[in-house]
């Protein structure tokens, strides 16, 4: 019997929303329960917190649904009981049992967000190492590599204050996720490159991440990471665009898809896209929707203004587009779809499922995670970039021709063998001269 599998677990949740059945409803959820030997509870079914929200979620129902309102039918909600009600009122539409079984569960429920905590991977650190000695030893090996006549000492002063600082915010694991995504590109021939405020770490030169020489330039660390700011280093990654899908699945690849998943990027309402739909929920034709939508300019911020509809032809006192008027300015900043963020990843020591929603992409071989950026952010949880760049593949087949015509490397080169980007001469008088002349 499921009661006795799931003794104090599980229940039987209905909701009374003053439809015509609720009596029966009320009567088959008893049967039910008896048969099965569970308690019943009490459920609101709320869609919107204040029943005057009722009408918006009309138009939301039929934008959904992609049918104008008067067309909606059984579609749109009966009544507007499924809101949050006062407890005077719940008390007569409920059996008291069932609520006092809603307050049992509600006591239960001691979660906050404050509990989450986000754990890096283990993987990257070998036996006997820490995070922050396997971060100073693959920087050291890095700085051998980019200096082989021995680092400049202002920056090995700038190699101690980055590290020391690192360490200090416990930065380490976060550094050797990004040092290994661009370790493998790098081995399968893909380019890659580090941009933004990672190009003021003389940490992520060494690493091979950036290809901003510190030695050559005045960098700024705390540009990048401040323990003042308090946020979370954030390396933005570029790969050529078409082979970065690549990198992506080593990623799913290491960690697994129980580890590892794209972010999700939330599109919210805008003025057009509020007039648009907004306009065929009540009617409007394609035509019209697509006029009002195109009176607005970006300069008129989120308010649809009187000028911009007699502009495009539009009356602004007729009773019915005061109403798509009224709901679009309701609509906007409201989520109107979720998609895959560009290329951000969160990779996690053991399963996302237990710090975040997760679910398959549309595109095959892909997760997603339901949040966004800024919900990532606020709950600490690592995001790393791994983005795609058109012109990065342009510059991989300029350095193929270079190869294919046999141009000599030039003597700065430090390691044999194809044309890289650091193998292109930091600076060239003759290059200078062709871009002041506009030869590009």
């Amino acid at each position: 019997m499921i009661g006795h599998a799931f003794a104090g677990d599980c229940w039987l949740g209905v909701a009374l929303v003053q439809g015509a059945d609720d009596g029966a409803v009320l009567a088959r959820a008893l049967h039910l329960a008896d048969v099965v030997q569970l308690p019943l509870v009490s459920c609101g079914g709320v869609q919107m917190h204040r029943r005057e929200r009722k009408p918006l979620h009309d138009v939301l129902a039929a934008i959904r649904e992609t049918v104008p309102l008067a067309e909606l039918g059984r579609r749109m909600l009966p009544n507007a009981e499924r809101c949050l009600r006062p407890i005077g009122r719940l008390a007569k539409l409920y059996p008291p049992e069932l609520l006092a079984q809603s307050v049992a569960i509600a006591q239960r429920c001691t979660f906050s967000l404050d509990e989450l905590r986000y754990e890096y991977p283990r993987e990257l650190v070998p036996e006997g190492e820490t995070a922050g000695s396997w971060l100073r030893r693959l920087t050291f090996d890095g700085l051998a590599v980019r200096y082989p006549a021995g680092p400049p000492a202002r920056v090995s002063a700038l190699i101690e204050h980055e590290l020391a600082l690192i360490a200090e915010l416990a930065y380490e694991p976060y550094f050797l996720t990004v040092q290994d995504i661009v370790r493998f590109a790098r081995s399968r021939g893909i380019l890659c490159q580090g941009r933004g405020s990672a190009a003021n770490s003389a940490v992520c030169y060494a690493l091979g991440i950036t290809e901003v020489d510190p030695g050559r330039m005045q960098v700024l660390f705390e540009r990048f990471i401040s323990k003042e700011r308090n946020e979370p280093p954030d390396i933005d990654v570029d790969f050529e665009h078409e082979r970065r899908e690549e990198v992506m699945q080593y990623l799913y690849s290491k960690y697994g898809r129980d580890r590892a998943a794209l972010t999700a990027a939330l599109a919210t309402y805008r003025p057009r896209s509020a007039l648009r739909d907004a306009g065929r929920a009540f009617g409007l034709s394609l035509d019209q929707t697509d006029r009002l939508a195109k009176s607005m300019a970006w300069w008129d911020g989120r308010e649809v203004k009187r000028e911009r509809l007699i502009d495009a032809g539009f009356d602004p006192d007729n009773p019915l587009l005061v109403q798509v008027v009224e709901f679009a300015h309701l609509l906007v900043g409201f989520p109107r779809h979720l998609s895959q963020h560009s290329g951000g990843f969160v990779i996690a020591r053991d399963r996302l499922t237990r710090l975040v929603p997760v679910e398959n992409a549309a595109m095959a071989g892909r997760t997603v995670i339901q949040w966004d950026k800024n919900d990532l952010d606020a709950l600490g949880l690592l995001k790393i970039d791994v983005l795609a760049l058109g012109m990065l593949t342009a510059v991989r087949r300029t350095l193929d021709a270079l190869e294919a015509f046999r141009v000599p490397k030039p003597a700065s080169s430090v390691l044999p063998g194809t044309w890289r980007l650091q193998d292109i001469p930091a600076e060239d008088p003759v290059t200078y001269a062709m871009i002041q002349r506009a030869d590009t």
